[in-house]
């Protein structure tokens, strides 16, 4: 019989193979990355669900599954009304802003090129542009897939319908990934994290409600076209903090600018208004009953995770920075360091799915 290796040889090649299964799961993990960015989208469409059924089953003593059902019903019914309202005029509209577009920067462009001000202003576009060409590259890339992103949206609403009637099975499942000494402080990190996107993802609801309805109805009173495309673009791209809103002023501006100088203008006073009212009045009185967090923090988290994660990473930065703040106050800062700290959604009270 051929001798066996010596035992240092043998934990050599163990230490090789546990570090190329590593290296394998990480480009794994790389590969799908999207899939898994999806997986959290679906997380928080089922947080949404269960804070609707919560209360139904406990006004209409109903049992949780059968108020997950008329949740669903209901979040069902309010798009269909909406689009049945809505949706014939928004779709128009959104055509007519698509057209009108790229015909509004070529004004914008000329225009600009005969001032000193403005060549100075569209040459520091063009010196901007290897900062900011591969995150705007990916978010157009990713807004032409219109096919790609349809698909998206349905695995996440069905993923989000899945995970809402069993979390607990789900969370059960993941628990098991680490080991038993550690579970009940990652059981604790998932019950403050759940919590803390509850409260992020109610309150963001509502404002980007109100910055859309006011956004709208403000390009509508200054005689602006497409108000309700407009409003509604820039209600959907609230939900990415501080980028979102920039964003979504820029059709609108140029729009403005290409029926005249006065036009732009008054365009331009309704989004910086709107935007006053969202940080001054509409966030404060929100503030009471939602997850705030630092502004500068998920400043740099939108950009950071947009460049590094695309698309995707850019629209879901908030809610990842949300978890991600629960993890380091808890893990880190609390257990590793022994300092005291409020962690985010602890005094709430997470509650526990089973």
């Amino acid at each position: 019989m051929p001798d066996a290796p010596p035992p240092a040889l043998r934990s050599f090649t163990l230490r090789v193979l546990v570090v190329l299964a590593l290296g394998a799961l990480a480009l794994f993990l790389w590969r799908v990355l999207d899939v898994l960015l999806l997986a959290f989208a679906s997380v928080l469409g089922a947080i949404l669900l269960r804070a609707l059924a919560e209360p139904i089953a406990r006004r209409a003593g109903v049992s949780p599954k059968v108020a997950l059902g008329l949740s669903v019903l209901l979040v069902l019914a309010l798009l269909s009304g909406a689009l049945a309202l809505f949706g014939a005029e928004a779709a128009a509209q959104l055509t007519q802003l698509i057209d009108q577009l790229p015909g509004a920067w070529s004004d914008l462009r000329g225009l600009l090129q005969h001032s000193e001000v403005g060549a100075m202003l569209l040459s520091g576009l063009q010196d901007a542009g290897p900062v900011l060409g591969p995150l705007l590259q990916r978010v157009t890339q990713f807004t032409a897939a219109t096919a790609g992103v349809l698909v998206g949206l349905v695995l996440v609403a069905c993923g989000a319908v899945y995970m809402a009637a069993d979390p607990g099975l789900y969370r059960r499942g993941l628990l098991k990934l680490f080991p038993r000494a550690a579970r009940a402080e990652v059981e604790a990190v998932l019950d403050d994290g759940g919590q803390a996107l509850r409260l992020w993802l109610m309150g963001q609801l509502a404002i980007m409600a109100a910055v859309g309805l006011l956004t709208g109805l403000g390009l509508w009173a200054v005689g602006m076209p497409a108000p309700l495309a407009l409003g509604l673009i820039a209600g959907l791209a609230e939900f990415v903090p501080y980028v979102g809103p920039i964003v979504a002023a820029v059709p609108g501006v140029l729009l403005g600018l290409s029926l005249g100088p006065e036009m732009g203008l008054y365009a331009l006073a309704v989004y910086v208004v709107v935007q006053q009212l969202e940080g001054n009045v509409i966030t404060p009185l929100v503030a009471k009953r939602m997850l705030e967090l630092p502004p500068a923090l998920v400043l740099f988290a939108v950009v950071a995770l947009g460049l590094v994660l695309g698309p995707l990473g850019l629209v879901l930065a908030a809610p990842l920075t949300v978890l991600l703040a629960v993890a380091v106050a808890r893990l880190y800062v609390r257990d590793a360091l022994d300092t005291p700290v409020r962690v985010p959604g602890e005094e709430q009270g997470g509650a526990r799915q089973d």
